[in-house]
């Protein structure tokens, strides 16, 4: 990541790095054990997956060649796990990516996870501070941060673009990026979003999709259509993920 990062503290006086909400004594010490222990048996788990990044991997390779370009990467909430194995190896590569995460308790978990790996965090959600969310992401992506999003989240239905993601990118005049992955092996929970948890030692596909251009000016119909046309786009890579596996 760039020397010169921008400084976001206007942004985390709005949306606190950590929630305001009271935890008892109890949850606070319930958390400080369990965030690094959660880190560490991530680390463990995901390094044990043999990672197959071969369709798209040409795609990747220019996406980040264009790096100080703000992008916005899109995966499904229920393949997190995986996709966010990819996305912390762009971060590596000095691909800068900032996330929406709940401000409620639920939520210091995934962004105490997010900050290690040297994403952004913005802390709140569409339902509850929605303006200020896309205020603080525009002006992330105004200096080349990539929002990733997971645009089924955060309660469905599974696997289906929503609106609001393409609205985004449009007025941030970035790309979507269809992303998802498929597992050899994997434990899916009974959630709304089928989470899947690739097992140790698993196979992991992770697919990346051509870019998908957003008009700043559009009509209804112009969005309807660019959204029908990320959905497609995300059910075709994700079938050649499953495929690649067989």
């Amino acid at each position: 990541m760039s020397d010169d990062k921008r400084d976001y503290s206007d942004v985390e006086s709005r949306r606190p790095i950590h929630t305001s909400r009271r935890m008892s004594p109890g949850r606070r010490i319930a958390y400080a054990i369990g965030k690094p222990l959660l880190r560490s048996i991530l680390f463990l788990l995901t390094s044990s997956y043999r990672f197959d990044r071969t369709i798209g991997r040409d795609i990747a390779d220019r996406i980040l060649s264009e790096r100080d370009n703000a992008w916005v990467p899109v995966y499904w909430h229920g393949q997190q796990i995986g996709c966010s194995c990819l996305i912390r190896d762009w971060i590596k590569r000095g691909f800068r990516v900032g996330y929406v995460i709940s401000a409620s308790v639920d939520g210091e978990v995934p962004a105490d996870i997010a900050r290690s790996w040297g994403a952004e965090v913005i802390r709140g959600s569409a339902q509850d501070t929605g303006a200020l969310v896309l205020r603080d992401s525009l002006a992330m992506m105004r200096d080349g941060v990539s929002i990733a999003t997971m645009s089924d989240g955060p309660l469905g239905p599974k696997h289906e673009i929503k609106t609001g993601t393409i609205l985004m990118a449009r007025m941030a005049g970035a790309p979507l990026i269809p992303i998802v992955c498929a597992a050899s092996r994997a434990w899916t929970m009974d959630t709304w979003d089928a989470f899947m948890i690739p097992k140790p030692f698993a196979r992991v596909v992770l697919a990346v999709g051509e870019p998908i251009e957003v008009p700043r000016t559009m009509s209804s119909e112009d969005i309807e259509d660019v959204r029908k046309s990320m959905q497609a786009a995300m059910d075709s890579l994700l079938n050649r993920a499953e495929q690649q596996l067989s």
